[in-house]
């Protein structure tokens, strides 16, 4: 598990998201805002075995991408749980507009105080978001408190996968506002910890280092003058060097995603 973990707070992410970071993101990564899109989505689902009858509860669910496309190729039932009151906002105005409100809500809330009775969902859900999460052992308490017995906790995340120097380390997190990342086996624990059985765990770090080259790429031919246009050269040179910094670090299997399967 981590050894250090920044000042950040989820005001700190409240105000990335709430304003052109939140942007940024979905223009590079699509509306999913995780690494694989819709793709990576189905891959997860099927793993957790989702079908018309799972009430998932997709944590730290962003635009709702996840959540539509869970519910028009499932059939399943969502509720997702978000604190950036922008991102809450504009899932529930698409998925209205997508005609998919009646099956699925959004609640604004904590994920560290969740605001859900125990034994609630079949499956708990997470891509590449709980890397902002300050707390990751209450994450994984909270998570295995709202599943039902015999649920299926799904997630993929961003991890720390080798090591770095205390200013790589610093400068990594620090532009991404990450509090922390977790390693693979550290999740694994938390799980375990928390009551559950892993059932799966994986190392997905090869696809990483190739999906930021190509948001590296995207930004730097398709979004260049677009950044600048709205935002100023200063926070497009920012953005270039912080993907840079993590395109590096990937490619030097230092940072790195995992995929991780565990059962109430």
């Amino acid at each position: 598990m981590s050894r250090n973990k920044l000042d950040v707070t989820i005001g700190n992410v409240n105000e990335v998201y709430d304003g052109p970071g939140g942007i940024l993101w979905e223009m590079l990564m699509g509306d999913q805002i995780h690494v694989g899109g819709s793709e990576e989505t189905g891959i997860l689902a099927g793993k957790a075995g989702i079908d018309p009858d799972s009430h998932v509860l997709d944590v730290c669910s962003a635009l709702g991408g996840p959540a539509r496309h869970l519910v028009q190729t499932y059939g399943c039932r969502v509720t997702g749980l978000d604190a950036t009151r922008r991102m809450h906002e504009e899932a529930i105005r698409r998925t209205k507009e997508a005609g998919l409100d009646g099956r699925i809500e959004y609640r604004l809330g904590n994920a560290l105080d969740m605001p859900f009775p125990a034994n609630t969902f079949d499956v708990v859900w997470g891509q590449d978001a709980w890397c902002y999460i300050t707390d990751k052992k209450r994450l994984v308490e909270e998570c295995a408190r709202v599943l039902k017995p015999g649920g299926v906790l799904a997630f993929t995340d961003w991890l720390e996968t080798g090591p770095m120097t205390e200013d790589e380390w610093l400068a990594l997190n620090t532009f991404m506002v990450f509090p922390y990342m977790e390693t693979l086996e550290g999740y694994a624990a938390l799980c375990e910890s928390a009551g559950l059985n892993v059932a799966e765990k994986e190392d997905l770090s090869t696809d990483f280092a190739g999906n930021i080259q190509m948001y590296l790429e995207k930004l730097q031919n398709d979004l260049r003058q677009g950044v600048i246009d709205n935002y100023g050269l200063e926070m497009y040179d920012e953005v270039e060097r912080g993907i840079t910094l993590w395109r590096d670090a990937s490619a030097a299997g230092k940072v790195g995603r995992g995929r991780i399967l565990a059962r109430k």
